[in-house]
């Protein structure tokens, strides 16, 4: 299950409309008066070295490791990074609609730049954007 099928599934289809946009500029945003979005970032699948590089900007994440995200924070109410969720996309959808509650915390250390790196915890430069650990958990959502 793909996360896109997931919300159009848990939504409720007399109130909310969902618009999916593979590649949305500025202009889809604006001219569509958006009540909310939930927007989904991923990368491309990889294993191992084939997906290293430092080109580790991105708004939100759907990946296996921390990327650049602090010049989009401003623009965002919530940052959820998925993790590599597999093929169940319900999970995610179920977290984000509340009927399960949030449980993570970082097993490394989110950096604000690749010019940080490598970074760890007590390094004399550690100035991450999220300390290790640093995570939420959540109730479900009562109906």
């Amino acid at each position: 299950t793909t996360i896109l099928s997931a919300i159009t599934t848990a939504v409720d289809h007399s109130s909310t409309e969902v618009v999916y946009s593979e590649n949305p500029d500025g202009d889809f945003v604006k001219s569509n008066n958006f009540s909310y979005a939930i927007v989904i970032v991923g990368e491309h699948p990889y294993a191992e070295s084939q997906g290293d590089s430092l080109n580790l900007t991105i708004a939100d994440s759907v990946s296996g490791r921390p990327l650049v995200i602090q010049p989009y924070l401003t623009q965002m109410d919530a940052v959820v990074a998925a993790w590599l969720p597999g093929s169940e996309g319900h999970g995610v959808a179920d977290v984000l609609f509340g009927d399960y509650g949030f449980t993570g915390k970082l097993a490394c250390t989110w950096f604000k730049t690749v010019d940080q790196l490598p970074m760890n915890v007590g390094d004399s430069h550690y100035d991450p954007l999220f300390p290790f650990g640093f995570g939420l958990t959540t109730e479900p959502v009562q109906a």
